[in-house]
């Protein structure tokens, strides 16, 4: 099955830039990693790199004056230049460093529910989101309409999990100030068409959010042509270290927004009566920011562009069609989501019949095949299929046929494992 069209060219050579898809697991059985949804596995060049950078150029950055301070502060501003040459942002400033997503995301809603009458959110103003949304792209807006007595309304799904777009002249109307939405689901994997959905929202004045980590790590993502207003992801699930995101916002809202968090190095001037602060991107950088992660980010984005992210995407597809051709050869499962694979990320959430996903996991684990299993932070899109929790399988630009076929294999050891079916 190695030549299964899309394939990344010399896969195995690649993998070897992974050292942990070396390891062996489960009494030594080689470790499938079936779980970059969750979080990415690192090349060696991006663990090289943070450990270079400890070594030989750890400092403060933008307060130290000697060489050190210099060294550190090029190499964290540098990261910011390789983030807005990857998503393609018209000025670096628009890229601000968070520790996550879900940060980018809060920095968003709350900055939003402070602001003036023309962006911010208040009283009979609505908020959109959707039903498949990550809970990061949901509580915020939560607590931000219940707290300025805004309306929170959602796209619904259809039952083969892509958004019910038919919905949307009544949820998008001159009242609408926010539509926050994912790009790439992490549960059902329905790539959105966020575009079109920007251009409507657009029409009505709304600001357009995007939650992208899903979709950074295996498409092109370019903020220039999609639409958005803010656009959010995280480095983890881009081969990067965790303790870092990414918020892109327009520079002209960035200015205008007011501050989200104080401190050091986000201010112009600071008396006792009163401070000024600084245009973005240092007025939503307050403090100490995660420098050698951004170092380890730069690395991995570098990794990635020199794959290519269009033949990263034709991988992923093809892997994940291969996956869910495999599990259509399984009748006890059901995959929630889309059933094509051009429609979807390589996130699949799947149920096992007569099998708890817990159960599922665990004795996948012991044959070292690494799934997630409950709600993957997404119990709404799960409510609205009436199941509690699933398993998830998600491939990424490393994965291989062979784990495909470990995968399928240890779920039919499952199934006999429980008494449903026998080998």
């Amino acid at each position: 099955m190695s030549t299964l069209p899309g394939l990344l060219p010399d896969l195995d050579v690649m993998r070897a830039d992974f050292p942990i898809l070396s390891r062996t697991v489960a009494e030594g059985r080689p470790l499938v990693y079936l779980d970059s949804a969750n979080t990415s596995q690192k090349p060696q060049v991006v663990i090289d790199a943070m450990v270079d950078h400890l070594e030989t150029h750890n400092a403060n950055v933008a307060r130290a004056m000697h060489q050190l301070g210099a060294e550190a502060t090029e190499a964290f501003e540098g990261a910011r230049d390789i983030v807005a040459g990857f998503v393609n942002a018209p000025s670096r400033d628009e890229i601000i460093f968070t520790k996550n997503a879900s940060e980018a995301l809060n920095l968003v809603a709350n900055t939003l529910s402070w602001a003036d009458d023309r962006l911010g959110v208040h009283t009979g103003d609505r908020v959109v989101i959707t039903e498949m949304e990550h809970h990061s792209n949901i509580v915020p807006w939560q607590l931000i309409t219940q707290r300025n007595g805004a309306e929170l309304a959602w796209f619904g799904l259809t039952d083969d999990g892509r958004l019910d777009l038919g919905e949307i002249d009544r949820l998008l109307t001159p009242n609408t100030k926010v539509v926050s939405l994912t790009y790439v689901s992490n549960m059902l994997g329905t790539i959105n068409p966020v575009t079109e959905i920007a251009r409507r929202a657009h029409e009505v004045g709304a600001v357009v959010v995007v939650d992208a980590s899903q979709a950074a790590p295996m498409m092109p993502l370019d903020v220039a042509a999609l639409g958005a207003d803010f656009v959010a992801f995280t480095g983890h699930k881009t081969l990067g270290p965790t303790g870092i995101g990414v918020l892109w916002g327009r520079a002209d809202l960035l200015n205008a927004l007011p501050v989200f968090l104080g401190g050091g190095e986000m201010i112009e001037t600071v008396t006792m009566a009163r401070s000024t602060y600084a245009k973005a991107p240092h007025r939503f950088e307050a403090g100490t920011p995660p420098i050698v992660e951004a170092v380890g980010l730069g690395a991995a984005l570098t990794y990635l562009d020199e794959i290519g992210l269009d033949a990263a995407h034709a991988h992923e597809q093809a892997i994940t069609g291969y996956l869910l051709e495999g599990l259509s050869t399984i009748p006890e499962v059901t995959v929630l989501g889309p059933a094509d694979a051009a429609s979807r990320g390589g996130a699949v959430s799947f149920e096992v019949e007569g099998v708890h996903p817990h159960d599922v996991a665990q004795l996948l684990d012991s044959r070292g095949i690494a799934v997630r299993a409950g709600h993957h932070c997404a119990k709404p899109a799960h409510a609205r299929f009436g199941v509690q929790s699933s398993t998830r399988a998600s491939s990424y630009l490393y994965t291989t046929p062979a784990e495909i076929d470990a995968f399928i294999d240890g779920l039919l050891f499952t199934l006999s494992y429980f008494g449903i079916r026998t080998l």
